[in-house]
């Protein structure tokens, strides 16, 4: 007789492994869905990453700022960002030279031993004599045109100038060099240099710069690389008529809890804005000026009203992104609303959790984005996390560091005619803060920084200390080894009677402009770069991790 009994029990049993698997099933695709709606792929600008840790760290929505390097487009570039192709200049090689003196076959000219005592400056050999020389003399410079040579103050001495970039530096921008060179003659008569002078040597081939026009140019303008007039363009683009700014679109920031807050944030922050305009297909509304933290000023107290264009490259800036300036954008917004009945049409967003893509189809003239709420809810690169990390690209490439800081980089780096090492000391806070960093002050000592550096850098080379230290003479024991270089050994390059003080001055309305200490960061930053050999404080002088303990 079958057990009635046991069918309730198997039946029970299979309803609770079928429940069971059931459960697990769902719970499965549970995991799943949610894994595909929060997974973000990798940006192409930041790549695992590792964009976002090159210029800062972000942490429960602050910064840590690393104030001793700054980088900035040109410098994340992989490869040289070249001019377009109708400014582009070829550079010279042996080849170009060979080339030039085929078309001089057919020329007669006098024999250069006629009179050993006098060297005809304008001979196309003398240049071809110099080209060959720099060539060789200066690996690390890639040399785009010379003007025809002119005498010196000798009559065996010709001065010549000619264009050049740096084949480190990754931007194509062109700077100049002017230098004297002794000619004499070799036994078959043909020219060689005998000597040749140092940075800025050849005075008498020194081109008058001329002066920019500060008239406003037009927005509708396509503004040009600046080939062959290195002058620099910081006009500030103006709108155009009331029928051009009706028909514009615009994205608008108003200040947030960014302003005043370190560089690297503020940078970071603008960045999102900018790819947010460009993602919306709109012009951004900038305002130039900038509130500099106190960690970068002489005051030891955050210092507003610095103007953008004192620290990084408009002219790059206007040409690469739609941009118009606030003062501008304001004026031609009432100047439009008080002729017109029919007022600009403007959406205010008020939260960044409204998403670049909410915001896509929008057919308001004015986005305005307001950062009312408290800190860190009011910070601009709250726009630019989450989901829309997904599909905004932050324009690194658009943003370069100062033309006029560049130039003196380049003086600097050509005073030591292109041929140094340099090393990274960084100091500061770091160095006090022995939690942190418990080794940083004395693996960075006198001593211990000639101990290591004699094992690295050969002796008596041109090195140059890029540093956070403030004591000038700190790095004297090195003094005994190296041909020692500071920034401050170089501050007649921003003294009152120099061309970045004219030129600043005049840019900031006529009030002079101090040369603070995140221009010190940009330019020792670039000359760094330009070394030879290039020594890290975190990598070779001491085993702290750059971030503090266990962040190796």
């Amino acid at each position: 007789m079958k057990d009635s009994t046991t069918d309730p029990i198997g039946q029970n049993l299979i309803k609770v492994i079928s429940n069971v698997c059931f459960s697990v099933f769902v719970f499965s695709v549970l995991i799943i869905t949610v894994i595909a709606i929060t997974y973000q792929p990798p940006d192409p600008w930041e790549s695992s990453r590792a964009l976002t840790r090159v210029f800062t760290q972000v942490e429960n929505a602050t910064f840590k700022v690393d104030n001793s390097v700054l980088k900035t487009g040109e410098d994340v570039a992989s490869s040289p960002i070249e001019a377009p192709a109708a400014f582009a200049l070829v550079p010279i090689t042996e080849a170009v030279i060979e080339k030039s003196e085929e078309n001089l076959s057919n020329e007669t000219l006098k024999s250069g031993c006629e009179d050993v005592n006098v060297v005809n400056c304008s001979d196309p050999r003398v240049l071809f004599t110099i080209e060959r020389f720099n060539l060789k003399t200066f690996k690390s410079i890639a040399f785009l045109d010379y003007r025809t040579p002119v005498n010196g103050s000798k009559p065996i001495e010709c001065d010549v100038a000619w264009r050049f970039r740096n084949k480190k530096e990754r931007s194509w921008r062109k700077y100049r060099d002017f230098r004297r060179f002794k000619i004499g003659f070799t036994d078959d008569c043909s020219y060689k240099v005998v000597h040749a002078g140092r940075w800025h040597s050849g005075v008498n081939a020194r081109r008058p710069r001329i002066r920019v026009n500060s008239t406003r140019t037009s927005t509708r303008a396509k503004i040009a690389p600046p080939v062959i007039d290195e002058e620099i363009n910081d006009t500030i683009p103006i709108m155009g008529s009331d029928s051009d700014f009706k028909n514009g679109r615009y994205l608008y920031y108003s200040r947030g809890g960014d302003y005043c807050k370190g560089m690297n944030q503020y940078m970071w922050s603008f960045l999102c804005a900018l790819g947010e305009a460009q993602y919306l297909n709109r012009t951004f509304v900038m305002d130039l000026s900038i509130c500099l933290a106190s960690s970068h000023t002489s005051s030891h107290k955050d210092e507003e009203g610095k103007d953008f264009r004192f620290y990084f490259d408009f002219e790059h800036l206007k040409e690469t992104a739609s941009i118009v300036e606030e003062g501008d954008f304001h004026k031609d917004w009432r100047k439009w609303n008080k002729a017109h009945k029919k007022k600009i049409s403007v959406r205010k967003v008020k939260d960044y959790k409204v998403s670049p893509d909410q915001l896509l189809k929008d057919k308001s003239t004015i986005i305005w984005r307001q950062f009312d709420a408290p800190e860190p809810e009011n910070y601009w690169y709250r726009v630019c996390e989450g989901p829309s990390a997904k599909y905004i690209q932050r324009p690194w490439h658009a943003v370069w560091k100062s033309k006029r800081l560049m130039n003196i980089v380049t003086e600097i780096s050509g005073s030591m005619d292109w041929d140094f090492d340099a090393v990274h000391v960084v100091r500061g806070e770091k160095a006090q803060n022995k939690a942190l960093w418990p080794n940083l002050d004395a693996d960075t000592s006198p001593d211990s920084l000639v101990t290591k550096l004699q094992g690295i850098i050969a002796p008596w080379r041109n090195l140059y200390v890029a540093t956070n230290e403030p004591f000038y003479n700190y790095f004297d024991k090195l003094r005994s080894h190296y041909k020692v270089h500071l920034l401050d050994d170089y501050n007649y390059l921003w003294s009152n009677t120099s061309e970045w003080y004219n030129e600043t001055t005049q840019l900031n309305g006529g009030s002079p402009v101090e040369f603070d200490g995140y221009m010190r960061v940009e330019v020792d930053t670039e000359v760094l770069y330009r070394a030879k050999s290039r020594v890290e404080t975190f990598h070779n002088l001491t085993k702290d991790c750059k971030d503090g303990i266990n962040t190796c």
